[in-house]
């Protein structure tokens, strides 16, 4: 079993910027981040597998937000920049414990952080 604990969410205004991490209490495949609005599903945001540098955006963040990872601490980032009022959310973290093949996907995480909210105001 893998914990997960996510930090870094807070208040910023339209057009500012934050850093979540996402620190794993042991190794794990593929990480990801995903969000969730009030009354809407949960929604995948961006992923990283375990070796490699390749990364996977939704659309709705491409250009804006940048994965990273660093293997050696067990810990997932997200740089999340020009923020919008449409990204308040609370971003969950998730991390697979298979080599994954559908990354957006929840059904591919087994593990699951409990949340950080981010709010951005206009």
């Amino acid at each position: 079993q893998v914990r997960l604990v996510e930090s870094g969410g807070g208040l910023v205004q339209a057009g500012g910027s934050l850093r979540l991490s996402c620190a794993a209490s042991g190794p794990t495949y593929t990480m990801a981040w995903f969000r969730q609005a009030p009354e809407k599903e949960r929604e995948f945001v961006a992923a990283m597998k375990r070796m490699g540098t390749r990364t996977y955006y939704s659309e709705s963040v491409e250009g804006r937000f940048a994965v990273s990872r660093d293997n050696a601490k067990d810990t997932l980032f997200l740089q999340m920049n020009s923020l919008k009022p449409e990204d308040t959310a609370v971003y969950y973290c998730a991390a697979a414990d298979r080599i994954t093949v559908r990354v957006s996907t929840k059904s591919e995480y087994a593990y699951w952080g409990q949340g950080t909210q981010v709010t951005v105001s206009s």
